[in-house]
């Protein structure tokens, strides 16, 4: 009895390879679009909190427990600051205030070598929402990025 010969033909071998490819196809579009929300997200969640550390700044400049000065809005100078602290004169051992621990890179900022002060935009107090502009201090940040999130928002508006 002759036993016939074991294996693949190469016509199994080819469609095997041409039903993985079309699978492969169909699985990158969906994989971008994770990591694109997952950079989003990321976004989202930075910005929530620089603005509440801004907010919680001012909340300290309003009850006096960081130094004023005439003229100055009661955000402060720089987003450093945030995480440097200031000296509360309220404070009998010169304790300083902390409201962040370390600043967050804007995720969708090119370049890692870049400060992560400077892959945001800053908003000053003075500077009006339409067009935002740097100025004494730091009201508001938003993503330099350019482009719409999936939700169809540019990045710059969130």
């Amino acid at each position: 009895m002759i036993r016939a010969p074991r294996g693949f033909t190469l016509i199994e071998l080819v469609i095997t390879a041409a039903i993985l490819g079309v699978l492969a196809l169909a699985v990158l579009p969906t994989a971008e679009t994770v990591a694109r929300r997952a950079k989003e997200s990321e976004l989202r969640s930075d910005l929530r909190e620089i603005r509440g550390a801004l907010d919680a700044y001012k909340k300290a400049w309003d009850e006096g427990r960081v130094p004023k000065a005439v003229g100055q809005s009661g955000y402060p100078p720089t987003l450093e600051v945030l995480v440097q602290g200031v000296v509360d004169p309220k404070s009998q051992k010169g304790a300083r205030i902390y409201f962040l621990r370390r600043l967050p890179r804007d995720p969708f900022h090119p370049d890692a070598t870049v400060p992560a002060a400077a892959t945001w935009g800053k908003r000053s107090y003075a500077s009006p929402p339409d067009f935002p502009a740097e100025g004494e201090d730091v009201f508001d940040v938003y993503s330099l990025a350019a482009g719409n999130g999936l939700n169809g928002v540019p990045y710059r508006d969130w």
